[in-house]
Formats: C-alpha cells, structure tokens, sequence
C-alpha cells in the first residue's frame, strides 16, 4: 500500500470513529487529524525546500566544474603559447618574454569626492614605475607613486593615460580617463576607426601586455588634426577591493 493510500485510510478510520462514538469522540479525532495532517503538508514543504537546495547546488558544482575546466585549458593554452613565444625570440636573440602579475587590494579613497582614485596595498611597489591595473580580464587603470605611496588611477580618470590600438587594423591611439568613458586620442587622420570597434592595450608603452581588451567605440569625432574615439570601457566599477597590478 503506497504512503498516500495509507494517509487516506488513517483519516477515514478517524472519521468513522467520530461518527460511531459521538460528538466528544469527533472532537479528539478532530484534533488528532487536523494535527495529523498540518504534520504532513509542513514535512511535504520542507521535503521541497530540502530538494530544491539540493538541486540548486548540484547546478552550482556544475557550472563551478566548468568554469574550472575553461579555466585549466586557458591556462595551458597560455602556457603552450608562452612557449613557443619564447623559443621564436630566443631564435631572434631577444629576452624571453614572462609577464607577471600581483593582487593588491583598494584600501581607501584618496579623496572623497573623487571616486576614480585609491590608495593602494601593494607589495613590493617601485615608485619609479606605473603599473598597469586589470580588472576581470579588462583594464581597470594604472598604478602610479604619489608621495612614494601606490596610488591607483581608475580609468575614469584623466591622467590614466595608456596606449592602444582600435580594430582589427590596430589603429594606434592614446586612451585617457573620462568619467564613464575612455578618449581615445591622437588617431591619425588617414585611418578609419568605426563604431563598434574592439579597444586592446597595445603594449608600446610597458604599461600593460599587448591585447588586453579595454572596451569598444561607441563614438569617433573629427579633431583639427586628429581623430579620437569615445569608449565604453568593459570594466564599470568605481572602485573594485581586488585588482592585478601588471608587473
């Protein structure tokens, strides 16, 4: 006999009951039943709840379990890449190429009423340098000294100045801050930037690596002797707690 079957004859028992033995019976068996039966809908709900949960973290671990399959194959897609990179510069005499990278973590704001500016915990930091800030995958800003102090410029801001190309082309351009934006300027005027065009460092200035993208034109303006294009960067967080400094 299934578990509903058996529920179902419970009650019927109790109603029998109550109907042979009159009303004192009815109102224990009442009680009872009603008890009986709110006992049985709450196990039902938390039976849901529980398999619910269940399903939702089983669904977690998977995409978890994905994301860390891409992850490894990035990663020795990279690291086979690298390798091949470096034996072609060792065939042309030139210093074999290892970027690294470091975590620092925004700890204040310098200022404020400016929120594009933070004081930085950064490891290891060389004033003489500016660093380059990823973000996710996307440029964030850079690092400069500020009293010998690593202060980072999020690149909302006008003096997070870095190279670029726009395009498939590789138009070379010169991106500074601009609040929600990024201006790319100084685009020689014979060359064609569209709308849509994908924004990557460039690397010609050490800043960053070559290829990490920056974001995408939504806008080219015509200047009196250049050209600039207005960008919509890929990272929109005033100001992210963890970030890599490109060493």
């Amino acid at each position: 006999m299934s578990s509903k079957l058996k529920f179902f004859f419970i009650i019927g028992a109790f109603i029998f009951v109550s109907l042979k033995y009159g009303g004192s019976a009815r109102g224990v068996v009442a009680d009872f039943s009603t008890a009986i039966t709110t006992g049985y809908l709450a196990t039902v709900e938390r039976i849901g709840e529980w398999t619910q949960e269940y399903l939702l973290q089983r669904d977690t671990i998977r995409s978890l379990r994905a994301q860390n399959s891409e992850l490894e194959r990035s990663a020795l897609l990279s690291i086979a890449f690298a390798g091949k990179l470096n034996e072609l510069l060792k065939d042309h005499e030139k210093p074999s190429f290892a970027p690294d990278v470091q975590l620092v973590e925004a700890i204040s704001y310098a200022n404020l009423s400016n929120y594009h500016r933070v004081w930085l915990d950064f490891e290891d930091f060389n004033a003489s340098r500016i660093y380059g800030l990823v973000y996710q995958g996307n440029t964030a800003g850079i690092v400069i000294s500020e009293n010998g102090r690593p202060l980072g410029l999020l690149q909302g801001d006008p003096k997070s100045i870095f190279s670029v190309t726009v395009g498939e082309e590789g138009i070379p351009g010169i991106a500074m801050g601009s609040n929600q934006h990024i201006h790319v300027r100084y685009i020689p005027m014979w060359m064609e930037p569209k709308v849509g065009d994908e924004v990557k460092t460039s690397g010609m200035d050490e800043t960053f690596f070559a290829g990490v993208p920056v974001g995408k034109v939504v806008e080219v303006i015509q200047e009196e002797s250049y050209q600039s294009a207005v960008v919509l960067p890929y990272t929109q967080a005033k100001a992210p707690m963890y970030m890599y400094a490109i060493k």
